[in-house]
């Protein structure tokens, strides 16, 4: 299985911005999808998941402002980010969880200038 993220970018603060990954490959069997980030000398941090049900989970800093939804019949899962702060710059990873295992993608760069 590949996991191939697009969008990220630079906005400025309160902008918006839409991060797209789509699995290919061996995709049966995947369950939860969604995204992490890591910010420069920060740990890796779950921003958004999503189950194959729909059920979704958000990090406290995110809620409100960030909605994350997915297109099974695709394997694709979208984060729509609102209200970007500066503090949301870090590098995002799309994640799937397969047969048990957690498979990333390449990280893609979101920047929010103040």
């Amino acid at each position: 299985v590949q996991l191939q993220a697009s969008g990220g970018g630079m906005v400025q603060a309160g902008g918006s911005l839409r991060l797209t990954c789509t699995a290919s490959g061996s995709i049966f069997g995947i369950n939860d999808m969604g995204w992490y980030r890591q910010a420069p000398g920060k740990q890796r941090e779950m921003v958004a998941l999503i189950s194959f049900a729909g059920i979704q989970q958000y990090a406290d800093s995110v809620k409100d402002r960030f909605l994350i939804s997915r297109d099974n019949a695709k394997i694709m899962v979208t984060l729509q980010m609102n209200r970007l702060k500066p503090e949301d710059t870090a590098v995002y990873f799309c994640i799937a969880q397969h047969l048990g295992d957690d498979l990333w993608g390449r990280g893609t760069q979101v920047t929010v200038s103040s």
